[in-house]
């Protein structure tokens, strides 16, 4: 299964802002029948034969984040603008999210990388940009979507708040 990034918009039948009943719903048709993880929590995430973990973060009863971490299997796919963003090094899926938008190293962690203009953010646990071997640091482990303000320092979401009314 091929599931498109569409940022901010969601991810397959996961759409931000969606409600959290929905979300439970649409988190819920991403497992594959035949084949049910033990590891899965209704509401919070499934993991599909592959490896690949969905999970979904909701709060105030609407969808706001998903998270998705990367397959140990090729039979499925994550894609933003037909780059598979697991397939490919991480330093390699940098350039070419460089090619569409702004990409940013996260401050806290030099090993991550967020897009802050799609609302993307991309994270491994250490960088190995030249190790192919250290999959972990080789390639991204996760990948999140989310909404507008779900990066928000506090400031900045009390700014984005007394712009909105």
């Amino acid at each position: 299964m091929d599931l498109d990034l569409v940022p901010p918009a969601g991810v397959g039948p996961l759409q931000i802002g969606m409600p959290e009943q929905a979300a439970n719903a649409a988190l819920g048709s991403l497992r594959d029948l035949t084949s049910l993880s033990d590891s899965d929590r209704p509401g919070q995430h499934v993991f599909r034969p592959s490896g690949l973990m969905i999970s979904i973060h909701c709060m105030r009863g609407q969808l706001e984040a998903i998270e998705l971490g990367r397959p140990a299997a090729a039979t499925d796919r994550v894609m933003f603008r037909g780059l598979d963003v697991f397939a490919l090094p991480a330093r390699e899926v940098v350039r070419v999210m460089r090619e569409h938008t702004r990409v940013q190293a996260d401050p806290e962690d030099r090993a991550s990388f967020v897009a802050p203009d799609l609302l993307l953010s991309f994270w491994r646990p250490f960088a190995a940009d030249d190790e192919p071997d250290e999959v972990q640091g080789y390639y991204f482990g996760s990948v999140l979507v989310a909404q507008p303000g779900y990066y928000d320092t506090p400031a900045e979401a009390e700014e984005r708040s007394g712009r909105s009314c």
